[in-house]
């Protein structure tokens, strides 16, 4: 493929992209730190850095599959441009923006598969949807936070089993010290996953382009630009949507936050190797969930849990919307 779009604006949209990993670590920050500060487990600050640290070094420990199904698996490949990438990007970082500023916990996958259906379909029809990479995602979108909440729901019946011969303190001394696995656990999953759909585009940016030697690959150097990204923006935090997630929903002691962090964690270590993109902010929602009803059904505020609900079932929709309409501003002025 010969180039149409000059290097520096090539640059210039791979900075985009950029931008929208650190937002999503931003945006994303409760997710992986929530429950280790809300049991303060970890003060704030030591959360975000160790947090931070797994999110960047997950590439070390999973394969790229989430990324080839961002890439290749949403929109034929062949008819994406820098245009169609610039309206995903805007669609996906407009939505992320819009639910950061309320603090309320949405998807940023699911923005930015919503932004690549958007700006694909505005310009070459419903065609070009690769209708199984997007039915395999529709439905990961529903499965994973009520199997995030069955999984903790389980794993606070298992534990609660195993430690139940133990001293009360001895047992929350044991599980504070699991935490600091569990969320480690979880950012790896974090990382992995939603730094693997910012590869996926700078990629498919790339090869549309005729950068990649016409093979579709993620090369290292995309690899560790959007690790790094994430890893930064978790850094920042993202605080409005910790006290969400990890105070509003239910009130977490470190037995359950082991328990929320961990089931979130086989899910998107699942999802990932499956190469199915997961919303990890609606995962570990649906296990905080969980390990707040295996208390009581009273214990969880279904009126916040509801909100987030909400956000969930408009995320996708919105940020096409928003993406269909900068393509087609996009294309009025090129």
């Amino acid at each position: 493929m010969e180039p149409t779009l000059a290097l520096p604006l090539v640059i210039a949209l791979i900075g985009i992209a950029l931008a929208f990993d650190f937002i999503n670590g931003l945006h994303d920050a409760a997710n992986s730190i929530a429950t280790v500060v809300s049991t303060r487990v970890l003060s704030p600050q030591l959360a975000v850095v160790w947090a931070a640290f797994f999110n960047f070094i997950a590439f070390l420990f999973f394969g790229l599959h989430v990324a080839e199904t961002i890439g290749k698996g949403i929109v034929d490949a062949s008819i994406i441009d820098p245009a169609v990438i610039f309206a995903a990007l805007t669609g996906a970082i407009a939505w992320n923006v819009i639910t950061w500023t309320l603090g309320i916990p949405s998807s940023s996958s699911h923005a930015l598969i919503g932004g690549l259906l958007g700006a694909g379909v505005t310009k070459a029809g419903v065609g070009v949807v690769v209708a199984s990479g997007v039915i395999k995602t529709t439905v990961a979108i529903f499965l994973s936070p009520i199997l995030g909440m069955i999984v903790a729901i389980l794993l606070v019946a298992l534990t609660s089993w195993v430690a139940r011969p133990a001293p009360a303190k001895a047992a929350d001394k044991a599980f504070r010290r699991l935490q600091l696995v569990s969320a480690a656990l979880y950012s790896l999953g974090h990382g992995a996953n939603d730094a693997q759909k910012t590869m996926g585009i700078i990629a498919v940016l790339l090869y549309s382009q005729g950068y990649l030697g016409g093979e579709f690959h993620v090369p290292l150097w995309v690899v560790l630009s959007a690790q790094a990204a994430m890893g930064l923006g978790t850094l920042m935090g993202g605080w409005r949507i910790v006290h969400t997630m990890g105070s509003k929903i239910t009130r977490l002691t470190p037995h359950q936050g082991f328990c929320a962090e961990t089931g979130g964690a086989i899910m998107l270590f699942s999802a990932t190797s499956l190469g199915v993109p997961v919303s990890t902010t609606h995962t570990i929602t649906g296990a905080i969930m969980g390990v707040g009803a295996a208390r009581r059904a009273s214990a969880v505020r279904w009126g916040v849990a509801g909100n987030i609900v909400v956000a969930w079932v408009l995320t996708l929709p919105a940020a096409a919307v928003i993406a269909a309409i900068t393509y087609a501003v996009t294309r009025l002025f090129a």
